[in-house]
């Protein structure tokens, strides 16, 4: 018999009890929709979290080696010289479309009656929101200009801290690059949320030029080069750490602790979800199998009598647990399709994560090389099932097969 006429005689085994087979099918779609539901879901939240990521600090991030590893006395002690010339000479690569300047350094801004830590990050405003978009959700006043120098936009607990809004003139207090103290009076031209309450009770941000004033020097902490995408990330650092060997270039994962402790949770977590899913598709083939065999049994036995060989009968036995496995994985594909698709036209906002106070959307990203993984699992499994259950029917005695009751 050719495989199709084998295919045929299976698929007309499943259907002498359709309520079985169909319940082994419905359980067996549930299980494949689960797994391309957490796995898309963890997906998602993986792209969402590297375009963050990347979003943030830049597809590479360039500075001097010690900036990256080592602890400043003062503030940019460590801090890249001749910035100008090396974002130059970075925007004549090709895969370069970016490179922004930033400043960071801490210091005390008060209002005169009250004075709090701040973590400050001087920024070329305009190039900043024009790469980045708008990565900070503005609550009060406008967002800072490249016009606007010795402005500032403070994040929402900070600015409750200090009772300050837009139009209110504060002093920054830090320590220039040789160590003095140094001030400079400043007016707020926003109040921003970054989504992270620890966040925004010390972020300030401002111009370089102002930054660099306040430090009394010419330095930038690092400079983040952004590219033409994602894929270009390691070809571009392994080319521009060749052409600076006096420089370190780091990418955004070595940077992106956050994205990296979330992706081995997940991974923990669906992995042991798709195991128990797993067990539970086999668990539900290999019962449904058992009882069709020993229900036929004494057909098995005539069939042996005639002829049939046992690796025959094997066969057909797998190939129907290949047939509902298979009816069940192409239904919980398309169960698993329909629920991404809904989730773009009937949006979900999910609750703000642990250390956070804004929701996300929930996404559902099915991709064809998951799709087809999850498809060959499922295959996989049912038809091993199938296979282990009837193989010792199969290779009973033909006497024993025939007289069982």
């Amino acid at each position: 018999m050719s495989l199709l006429a084998w295919m045929r005689l299976a698929a007309l085994n499943t259907l002498r009890n359709r309520r079985r087979s169909l319940v082994t099918v419905c359980i067996t779609a549930l299980g494949t929709a689960a797994l391309l539901l957490a796995g898309g879901f963890a997906l998602a939240t993986y792209q969402s979290l590297e375009q963050a990521a990347a979003r943030d600090s830049g597809h590479l991030v360039i500075g001097t080696p010690a900036q990256f590893d080592g602890n400043e006395d003062v503030p940019l002690q460590h801090g890249l010289e001749g910035a100008a010339e090396l974002r130059r000479l970075l925007l004549a690569d090709p895969d370069v479309r970016h490179v922004l300047p930033r400043v960071e350094f801490n210091g005390l801004v008060s209002n005169g009656e009250k004075s709090t830590v701040m973590m400050a990050v001087g920024i070329e405003p305009d190039s900043e929101f024009a790469v980045k978009g708008p990565f900070l959700s503005v609550t009060a006043g406008q967002v800072l200009t490249n016009r606007d120098q010795g402005a500032v936009m403070l994040g929402a607990g900070l600015a409750r801290s200090l009772k300050a809004g837009p139009g209110t003139g504060l002093t920054l207090l830090s320590t220039t690059t040789q160590g003095v103290l140094n001030a400079m009076d400043v007016q707020v031209k926003g109040v921003f949320s970054t989504g992270i309450p620890e966040m925004d009770q010390r972020l300030l941000f401002t111009d370089v030029a102002t930054a660099q004033k306040l430090l009394d020097t010419q330095r930038v902490s690092t400079l983040g080069v952004f590219l033409r995408g994602m894929e270009a990330t390691a070809p571009a650092q392994a080319r521009l750490q060749a052409m600076h060997p006096q420089l370190k270039v780091q990418t955004w994962l070595e940077r992106a602790v956050f994205y990296r402790s979330v992706r081995a949770l997940y991974n923990r977590i669906f992995g042991v979800m798709g195991l128990v899913i797993g067990v539970i598709v086999v668990f539900v083939v290999a019962s449904a199998m058992a009882m069709a065999v020993i229900e036929r049994t004494r057909e098995i036995g005539t069939l042996r009598a005639l002829g049939t060989l046992p690796r025959q009968l094997l066969r057909t036995l797998a190939l129907e647990g290949l047939l509902l496995g298979g009816a069940g994985a192409v239904a919980g594909v398309l169960l698993a399709l329909a629920v991404s698709v809904a989730l773009l036209v009937f949006p979900v906002q999910m609750p703000p994560p642990p250390g956070r106070s804004e929701g996300y959307p929930l996404l559902i990203a099915i991709e064809p090389a998951m799709v087809l993984g999850v498809l060959f699992l499922m295959l996989k499994l049912s038809t091993l099932a199938a296979a282990l259950v009837a193989r010792r029917t199969v290779r009973k005695p033909i006497v024993e097969a025939l007289a069982h009751v």
